[in-house]
């Protein structure tokens, strides 16, 4: 039983499923799907339509040099058994699940720092433009609340750049 990858977006293909198109030239495409083969037959290309695997590498979305996927490799050929290889296989499993978890959980924060700064100029943005709105006394309190944001940001860029 083989599983193959769907030309245009990546995905598995389990046998039996499907569709396979041989070009003129002898060259065999497979599709996971009827969306997927519709795409190809209006020359689209996968790296400009959003939900194949093609886009998300190209654009940052996904996690494409992980060493730990190295172990996803296709084999041709059978490997010869050997006990104490299937032995230490079957320990590092644990150990390179918790490795591609804490690489995933750590992209996934590094992407979303870019909105989390962007968020908190905005609302010291929008802070500034309508402070006027404000009773007297929220002013002042809005304005201590100002210099204490701006203090628990440097600290968490001097953290992180230590890090």
């Amino acid at each position: 039983m083989r599983l193959e990858k769907c030309w245009f977006c990546s995905s598995t293909i389990y046998p039996g499923h499907g569709i396979q198109f041989v070009r003129n030239d002898a060259k065999i495409f497979r599709f996971c799907r009827s969306k997927c083969h519709k795409n190809f037959k209006m020359k689209r290309n996968p790296r400009k339509v959003k939900w194949t695997k093609a886009y998300r590498c190209l654009h940052g979305k996904d996690m494409t040099q992980d060493s730990t996927f190295e172990f996803e490799r296709k084999r041709n050929r059978p490997e010869r058994y050997d006990r104490n290889v299937t032995e230490q296989t079957l320990k590092a499993i644990p150990l390179i699940t918790k490795i591609r978890h804490d690489r995933q959980k750590k992209h996934i924060t590094e992407r979303q720092k870019q909105g989390k700064t962007k968020e908190r100029e905005r609302d010291a943005k929008e802070l500034e433009q309508d402070i006027q709105m404000l009773p007297k006394k929220d002013v002042l309190s809005a304005q201590k609340t100002k210099v204490v944001v701006k203090v628990s940001q440097q600290q968490t860029e001097e953290n992180l750049m230590e890090e």
